[in-house]
């Protein structure tokens, strides 16, 4: 059996060689079945079919399926923990937002509280002022009432004096006579029906 280079392969095509194994091209390699469906090498096949099955079978059960169900086993245990502190974590929160909500109300209550109460005092103190002031006021008008009635008083006592005066010094000037103040006096009462 020769060797022949690929250069030579495919430059003497007219001997008939293949071209990507360089054999001639009538020739094949072995000439016989395919191996695996040789019926003379089956058993010698199935025997090492049979041994690579249970290598493989002892490893599988001995070493990796107790590895993998550890590995699952941890994770199982991992996410049941997990799970647990979530489950604590949210029971935590919740009894926080339980008591913040609690405290919220609370606070709104002593606010709605104090903020009635400081109402309550406002008013109060409103109404204190109003009632001082309305007997400032009342006490004002009845002094002012008092001082009206003791000048209207002086002035009507006033008026009949004056009134005498004027009627005494008219009957002097027009009449050129001199009139008692008696006269005087019980004319203007005759006059004003008194």
């Amino acid at each position: 059996m020769s060797v022949v280079t690929p250069a030579q392969a495919q430059s003497d095509p007219a001997e008939g060689t293949h071209s990507e194994t360089g054999l001639p091209g009538g020739e094949t390699h072995g000439g016989g079945v395919f191996p695996p469906f040789d019926s003379s090498t089956f058993a010698s096949q199935l025997l090492w079919l049979a041994i690579t099955f249970g290598l493989f079978y002892l490893l599988m059960s001995r070493v990796i399926v107790p590895r993998i169900g550890g590995i699952l086993e941890h994770r199982r245990d991992r996410i049941a923990q997990d799970l647990d502190e979530a489950s604590r974590l949210k029971e935590e929160a919740d009894n926080a937002i339980a008591a913040y909500e609690q405290e919220l109300a609370d606070a709104r209550k002593k606010a709605s509280a104090i903020a009635e109460t400081a109402r309550e005092k406002a008013k109060a103190a409103a109404e204190a002022e109003r009632a001082s002031t309305e007997a400032g006021l009342s006490a004002k008008m009845a002094d002012a009432e008092k001082s009206i009635f003791a000048i209207k008083a002086k002035a009507l006592a006033d008026v009949d004096t004056i009134a005498e005066e004027a009627a005494t010094d008219m009957v002097k000037h027009l009449l050129g006579g001199s009139v008692t103040k008696a006269e005087v006096a019980a004319a203007i009462r005759a006059a004003s029906g008194k």
